[in-house]
């Protein structure tokens, strides 16, 4: 797959990463507006092909009191209106082959949760829909094991497919991103993302709320960027600390303008090696 082959992406002639971003819910249509036309701006000042993420329901929750969502079609009209008001792509995650179709009739790319990339109706549902795919690598998994997946939906007939690393588990309520996962996916002949948030997280907490190291987010992303990684998924919002869900390992949106120019120039210093 080719990211050129992405609905409404644009700057994929300025050998830049590609960049996922946005909210880790859709909490209203204001708050992924406003988040949406700041990325924008500072991707397109920047020449970084540009997604929106948003999710529109969060299923993968450690307490049943835990912010789900605002109601699947609400959120899924946001986001094709962010699509529509900022002619960007978006991509939002599902949970069950049944959502596939749904979801594919108002955004561009079909995110599997990394819980989910060895389920395989998940899998050659997203396929089906001819959407591209983009599957999360499951945290218990090495990176040789997503060829698999990515045969699942290529042997649905759906050849637009990447992948994401979002770290691997380590002890009980820890992440830890190994790199050399990076080049071992690109083999597999399809853009490698790394989702520097994510890999972040402190999951399984006491407490039943996901903590994070925010603080490190820059650090993996920049040693993402030099091993290679295409593109660069990350969550964030005007207001970490009161977002309705996973505050704690997001970037706080002041911040995106900074981080993407550094990480531009190391992708600039490195693209050709």
């Amino acid at each position: 797959m080719n990211i050129n082959t992405i609905p409404k992406i644009k700057n994929t002639d300025s050998g830049q990463f590609f960049l996922l971003a946005g909210p880790c819910a859709i909490e209203s249509e204001e708050m992924a507006l406003k988040i949406a036309e700041k990325a924008v701006k500072i991707t397109d000042k920047l020449r970084i092909p540009y997604v929106f993420k948003g999710s529109y329901r969060k299923a993968n929750r450690s307490r049943i009191d835990s912010f789900t969502g605002i109601g699947d079609q609400k959120a899924l009209r946001i986001l094709r209106k962010v699509s529509e008001t900022f002619d960007v792509p978006v991509i939002t995650d599902f949970h069950s082959a049944e959502e596939a179709e749904m979801a594919a009739e108002y955004v561009d790319i079909l995110q599997v949760p990394a819980f989910l990339c060895r389920q395989t109706d998940i899998l050659v549902a997203a396929a089906k829909t001819g959407k591209v795919v983009s599957i999360k690598k499951g945290q218990f998994l090495a990176p040789e094991s997503m060829i698999f997946a990515i045969d699942k939906v290529r042997d649905s007939g759906n050849n637009q497919v990447m992948v994401t690393d979002r770290g691997t588990t380590f002890g009980y309520q820890d992440l830890i991103v190994d790199y050399r996962g990076i080049p071992t996916m690109k083999k597999m002949n399809v853009p490698v993302v790394l989702d520097i948030t994510h890999s972040l997280q402190q999951p399984n907490q006491v407490s039943g709320v996901t903590g994070g190291q925010p603080e490190l987010i820059e650090t993996v992303a920049k040693a993402g960027i030099a091993v290679g990684a295409d593109g660069i998924f990350l969550e964030t919002h005007f207001d970490p600390a009161n977002a309705k869900s996973d505050g704690a390992n997001m970037l706080h949106l002041d911040h995106l303008k900074d981080l993407l120019e550094r990480l531009a120039t190391i992708r600039n210093a490195v693209k050709d090696f």
